[in-house]
């Protein structure tokens, strides 16, 4: 008989259909960081915080369109850089490329976000 860990890798990749303007989306294999429900669940509080942080500050200080977009931005690389541990990108991963992929790819924070999310997702049963 087989054994099999209970726990988890530490990593674990996929592959993230990444939009490209005026092209097709082209899929990229991303290495994503295993995290436990607990972890998941502090991590998203943590994501949902800064969401709301963000739309206040929006709201409360007037920002211009560019500057609540470069704050976002800012949320999304850091979102990415939570759950990213390596990729299949010519350019190596760093708080740079990660900044340079969320800038010129409007569609690629959630790509990403939604490959990760859909990972957890209970395998589906049957046909």
């Amino acid at each position: 008989m087989a054994k099999i860990k209970i726990s988890q890798n530490p990593t674990f990749k996929t592959k993230v259909a990444i939009p490209r303007v005026g092209g097709k989306p082209e899929d990229v294999e991303f290495e994503f960081k295993y995290l436990d429900r607990l972890a998941l669940s502090a991590l998203f509080d943590k994501w949902n915080s800064a969401r709301d942080e963000h739309a206040n500050k929006v709201k409360e200080d007037g920002l211009s369109w560019q500057e609540a977009t470069a704050s976002e931005i800012g949320i999304q690389v850091a979102q990415l850089r939570d759950i990213v541990a390596g990729w299949a990108f010519d350019e190596k991963l760093s708080d740079e490329s990660l900044t340079a992929l969320v800038t010129t790819c409007i569609g690629a924070p959630q790509a990403v976000l939604d490959a990760y999310q859909s990972a957890y997702n209970p395998a589906r049963l049957g046909n």
